[in-house]
C-alpha cells in the first residue's frame, strides 16, 4: 500500500508514503500534514486536489510506489513485473506438464 484515498468527504483527500527528506519538505506546506496513524511510517495526508500541481503529485506517487515496491520480496516484485500474458502462459505449461505426468 503506498496510497489512501478518501471515498466520502473527509478532512483529508490523499495520503500517501514519501521519503524521510520529501516528508520533512512537505510537512512545512500549507494544506499538508503528517497523516493521522502513520506518520511515523513516513506518510503525509493533502487535504484537497489542489495542494499540489498535478506535475508534482504525479512525481509523488511514483517515489511512494517505488518505494514500497522496493521493500516487497524479490519473488514479488519479479511477479508484478512480469507480464500478464507471460505469468498465464507459464501456469498454463505448468498445469499441462502436470496433466502430462498424471495421464503417463
Amino acid at each position: 500500500m503506498y496510497v489512501v484515498t478518501a471515498l466520502e468527504p473527509a478532512a483529508h483527500w490523499l495520503s500517501l508514503k514519501c521519503s524521510d527528506e520529501d516528508f520533512a519538505e512537505l510537512i512545512e506546506r500549507p494544506g499538508i500534514n503528517p497523516a493521522p496513524y502513520l506518520a511515523r511510517a513516513h506518510w503525509v495526508a493533502i487535504e484537497t486536489e489542489d495542494t499540489l500541481p498535478r506535475g508534482e503529485m504525479q512525481q509523488l506517487l511514483s517515489r511512494a510506489h517505488a518505494l514500497v515496491f522496493a521493500k516487497l520480496p524479490i519473488k514479488t516484485q519479479a511477479a508484478l513485473a512480469a507480464p500478464k500474458s507471460s505469468t498465464n502462459r507459464q501456469k498454463s505449461t505448468r498445469r499441462a506438464r502436470r496433466k502430462a505426468g498424471r495421464v503417463s
